[in-house]
């Protein structure tokens, strides 16, 4: 049964605020309901435990200790299903996913920056609705 958007929860950690911003107005304006927003990818599990988002919007960069790719283990070791998108400025992004053992065979997109703001949405509908 295909999700639509006013019913899809999604969590963004993005290591720059303008960024995470963007998306998170862009998507609230579409009609998404962004439960929570990040900038460090350290307590999200917490609120994931909470109230888990339909999908994940992350950066593979992130300040403080645990890099995206680290977030998004934890998230799969808890939710093994779960969509993430990943939204990077690192070209190298892809060749790492696709060889860490936990990502491989998973709900996993990745958009190079810069992105378009539908790219992202259509990336997202696709993800959820796999």
């Amino acid at each position: 049964m295909e999700k639509s958007p006013d019913k899809l929860k999604i969590m963004i950690v993005q290591g720059d605020e303008d960024n995470m911003t963007l998306y998170s107005d862009f998507l609230s304006r579409r009609g998404y309901h962004v439960i929570a927003r990040y900038t460090k990818g350290n307590d999200i599990l917490t609120d994931v435990e909470r109230e888990p988002p339909d999908v994940f919007v992350l950066n593979s960069r992130l300040p403080g200790n645990k890099s995206g790719t680290e977030v998004a283990t934890e998230i799969l070791d808890v939710y093994p299903s779960a969509p993430i998108l990943f939204i990077t400025a690192d070209c190298g992004q892809p060749v790492q996913v696709k060889k860490h053992p936990k990502l491989r065979d998973k709900k996993v997109e990745i958009l190079i920056k810069p992105v378009k703001l539908e790219q992202v949405e259509n990336t997202i509908l696709n993800l959820v609705n796999k």
